[in-house]
């Protein structure tokens, strides 16, 4: 009898072995597919973000990011180009990490920013990443630079610090040798004024901007003073060294040494006024001593620079500044990342970059490096302030902290409060400041337990 529907035993069984034949093909057609997939989505480079301002841009390209992707053909590594003003970029880093996945693999950041992006755990600690003996290549204060409550989470890229350059023509001229102290500052601008050689004795940053703390705080340590001790978190900004460095600044102004709208000037509006010869002393940063020297610049070759002085028995300090690398923690591609600090830090390629950019340097051997000295032959100079750097404090609440400070050192600079009101008054303010501080830590541990 034949079976139902007209099958034989003999194409049934055909039929079982093509069903099985069709399985079979299938799957290998989809294990295919799957592993052309995977293959592509491996062959397909990481691609490395990093927010900078638009002047840093150009170099980074023409230098970093083509070694880099020569060396590291798997890894892309993108300049996302932001605005010039490093608040605002400082903002879009802030705004990306609030948003709770940040776009960002890199975060190259100032120096300023390392406390407050580590604060609130938006870095990758990158503690155990490095040896000491890697850490020693660098200056001292770019390190410290990049730690928060002694851990690391940002590697310097490139220094920066203030200082003070004199005029060496006027100087030798009048029988001086370049300033110690303070009070030899303020004598020897008062002379030269006196003999009609300049107009200015001292030039300084005190518009009420982040330039005037950087500015302050090198006063502060002239004096023997502290704003925020970052380990004890006490606050010095009431004690006599701060009212003395307040005063001595207001002094500069009330003698006529600077001048009376100092209280609005920042880098570029001092910068312009000394190199216009008229005046014999500036504070500010080494990019000065570029433009200063350029060809058609009235004092070129008649300026010599030097660390910060301090007050009489008491040894100055240049505020740090520069940019670091540091990995977010939102970063899909953290092992790349690390690759690309490693790369990006060591000693060939940021010599390449120095070459190319002129920026100062972080590791110290490229100060003294044969190259590079011969078209910067300065930077040897440059050294000594770097390693004399004093930090802004490295709190969580920075920001706020200056806000503060740069608030009452206006009005004392400005005469609408006494020095020493204005001090105690950023003192208290700062003090409540930290004290929020510290209870929402105690607050926030308190939930995670």
């Amino acid at each position: 009898m034949a079976p139902a529907f007209g099958l034989t035993p003999f194409r049934v069984k055909r039929w079982r072995s093509f069903w099985r034949l069709c399985r079979v093909s299938l799957l290998t057609l989809f294990g295919l597919s799957a592993g052309l997939i995977i293959a592509h989505a491996l062959s397909q480079p990481v691609t490395l973000r990093v927010l900078m301002a638009a002047p840093d841009v150009p170099p980074w390209n023409a230098v970093m990011v083509k070694a880099f992707e020569a060396q590291n053909p798997g890894i892309r590594l993108q300049i996302v180009e932001g605005p010039n003003a490093t608040n605002l970029i400082e903002d879009l880093y802030t705004s990306a990490f609030l948003l709770g996945d940040s776009p960002y693999d890199l975060i190259n950041m100032d120096v300023i920013w390392t406390p407050k992006f580590a604060a609130a755990g938006w870095l990758v600690d990158l503690t155990d990443e490095f040896s000491q003996a890697e850490l020693d290549a660098f200056s001292a204060p770019d390190v410290e630079g990049g730690k928060y409550q002694g851990r690391l989470y940002r590697l310097p890229i490139r220094s920066d610090a203030g200082m003070l350059y004199y005029r060496t023509d006027l100087l030798e001229k009048a029988g001086y040798q370049p300033p110690q102290t303070f009070e030899e500052l303020i004598k020897i601008s008062k002379d030269l004024q006196r003999k009609g050689w300049v107009r200015w004795g001292y030039l300084w940053q005190g518009r009420q901007y982040e330039g005037a703390a950087a500015m302050f705080v090198e006063v502060l340590k002239g004096f023997g003073g502290y704003w925020v001790n970052p380990d004890t978190l006490e606050v010095g900004l009431d004690q006599p060294a701060a009212i003395r460095a307040v005063e001595f600044l207001l002094g500069t102004i009330q003698d006529g040494v600077s001048p009376p709208g100092v209280t609005t000037y920042i880098e570029e509006d001092t910068r312009r006024i000394f190199q216009n010869g008229e005046a014999a002393f500036l504070r500010s940063w080494p990019y000065v001593w570029t433009l200063a020297n350029a060809d058609n610049s009235p004092i070129q070759g008649k300026l010599g620079i030097m660390p910060m002085i301090g007050s009489a028995g008491n040894e100055g300090g240049s505020c740090l500044g520069g940019w670091g690398l540091g990995i977010s923690k939102t970063s899909r591609h953290r092992k790349e990342a690390l690759q690309a600090i490693r790369f990006l830090t060591q000693g060939e390629l940021q010599k390449q970059f120095i070459l190319e950019a002129g920026y100062v340097p972080s590791r110290r051997d490229l100060f003294t490096e044969s190259d590079i000295v011969a078209k910067y032959n300065y930077f040897p100079q440059f050294l000594e302030v770097i390693q004399r750097a004093v930090l802004r404090p490295p709190i969580a609440q920075y920001a706020q902290a200056s806000d503060i400070l740069q608030r009452y050192l206006s009005a004392a600079l400005t005469n609408q409060m006494t020095a020493e009101r204005a001090m105690q008054e950023a003192a208290r303010e700062t003090r409540l400041l930290l004290e929020a501080g510290r209870r929402r830590q105690v607050v926030g541990g308190r939930k995670e337990a």
